[in-house]
């Protein structure tokens, strides 16, 4: 008995301390190692419905001759650009979308001002290959194309990796035979190229010896899948075959997001306190211990949130209250079952333990589906759309375990305190009675 009182406090006490964490945040030593829910700058970012920003679309503008059949590449490598040089200014949040087959929308909250943004996404990215005097070689005109590839770059490699391969146009190729001739001949440690974009060392290669031909492969640097294709796009920008012309530049006002903002969550405090009143009044005991799990996940996911810095929008307030509602369904489902074996006459005890082992399958294919269509959504969707499928799918995951978890320690804990009337689990008529 000691020992069970001893641990439902400390569970108490643990939520308790993590909610004060997610209301003021944890900082040691100026750093923040647990951002507050309302800390915007290393926490939750708050998307454009919510606090306003810019909206840009940039459209392709097609030299004749184009060979149409590259455009949808072309594109993905102008959304590499924008994405990295967003990112270089410190918009992380800010997002870059393909909109039909030439254009891509870039939006960016918190930016009241969008000319800001547009001097600095509006200009043509520069890609030169420099030694380590700084002398220009080759600009993004003489290559032809990049690719990522896995595999032997050179054929003497022992094991496969990920490498980028560059394609020389019939100048570009003398101008590299010429330079890597040069700077192979360095013998003071010096014997590299640099590959700069827009002032931005992007690569820096060791030149062996003086490669004369059409092509070259970057390796040896350690590639992921990600970052060789990165690499690739990089490159590519800095000969893009078109321009980016703006075709519409407005601003974006926060106030329908900031009113839908309090009404979603004044909504959604509403809902929580009817579900906690509910399950109280149907499930008693269990109810009253739902009530502090739903708690117990609230702060984790709030934690959660502000750790891996979600962006959240409207479309994701909706997929925190979806993942709130599954999260108190897995609970219902645990307690029918738990009713179910109080019933045919089953002590608490053993009663909460097979309930929990019968819902447990249903409650692991319901959470592995949404969780599935949360993933699809993530790697498919695109803006907003990625907000709601973040949300939701850590909601899930974080519902499951403390339905599975909390709730079975907790109910447990009360048979501990001698709660072990049937009544007090929602039961009004078993077949017998536990002592």
């Amino acid at each position: 008995m000691k020992k069970s009182v001893i641990s439902f406090i400390a569970v108490i006490l643990v939520i308790a301390v993590m909610a004060t964490f997610a209301v003021t945040g944890l900082t040691i030593a100026g750093h923040t190692i647990i951002p507050k829910v309302t800390d915007s700058e290393n926490g939750i970012r708050l998307g454009l419905d919510l606090v306003g920003g810019s909206r840009i679309v940039y459209e392709a503008e097609l030299p004749d001759g184009y060979d149409t059949s590259n455009l949808s590449g072309d594109m993905q490598t102008a959304q590499s650009m924008i994405r990295k040089r967003l990112t270089a200014k410190g918009f992380t949040e800010a997002t870059v979308t393909l909109q039909g087959e030439n254009r891509v929308t870039v939006e960016i909250p918190q930016i009241t001002n969008p000319e800001e943004a547009v001097q600095t996404l509006g200009t043509t990215a520069q890609l030169v290959f420099l030694d380590a005097d700084g002398k220009e070689w080759l600009t993004g005109q003489d290559v032809k194309r990049a690719t990522s590839d896995f595999g032997k770059p050179t054929g003497n490699e022992l094991v496969d990796e990920h490498f980028v391969r560059v394609e020389f146009t019939t100048e570009g190729a003398k101008k590299f035979a010429d330079a890597t001739g040069a700077i192979a001949a360095r013998t003071d440690g010096t014997n590299y190229m640099a590959i700069v974009m827009d002032g931005e060392v992007v690569s820096a290669p060791r030149v062996s010896y003086q490669i004369n031909s059409d092509g070259c492969v970057i390796s040896g640097g350690d590639f992921t899948l990600e970052s060789a294709k990165e690499l690739a796009d990089l490159i590519n920008v800095g000969q893009m075959p078109f321009s980016l012309k703006q075709v519409e530049l407005r601003s974006v006002g926060p106030q329908l997001g900031a009113n839908a903002l309090q009404t979603s969550l004044m909504a959604g405090l509403i809902g929580l306190a009817l579900v906690c009143l509910f399950m109280l009044i149907v499930y008693r005991i269990p109810g009253l211990v739902a009530c502090l799990a739903l708690g117990f996940y609230i702060v984790i996911e709030a934690l959660v949130f502000g750790l891996v810095r979600v962006n959240l929008s409207l479309p994701g307030i909706a997929g925190i209250i979806l993942s709130i509602g599954m999260a108190v369904d897995a609970n219902v489902v645990i307690f029918e079952r738990i009713k179910e074996e109080l019933r045919v006459g089953k002590t608490v005890k053993s009663a909460i333990d097979s309930g929990f082992k019968r819902a447990f399958t249903a409650i692991l294919d319901s959470n592995v589906t949404t969780l599935i269509a949360a993933a699809v959504l993530f790697w498919k969707g695109t803006g907003t759309i990625v907000g709601f499928a973040t949300t939701l799918g850590i909601g899930v995951i974080v519902s499951m375990f403390t339905a599975l978890t909390v709730t079975h320690f907790l109910l447990n804990r009360m048979v501990d305190f001698h709660i072990r009337n049937p009544k007090a689990y929602g039961v009004s008529a078993p077949k017998t009675q536990d002592a």
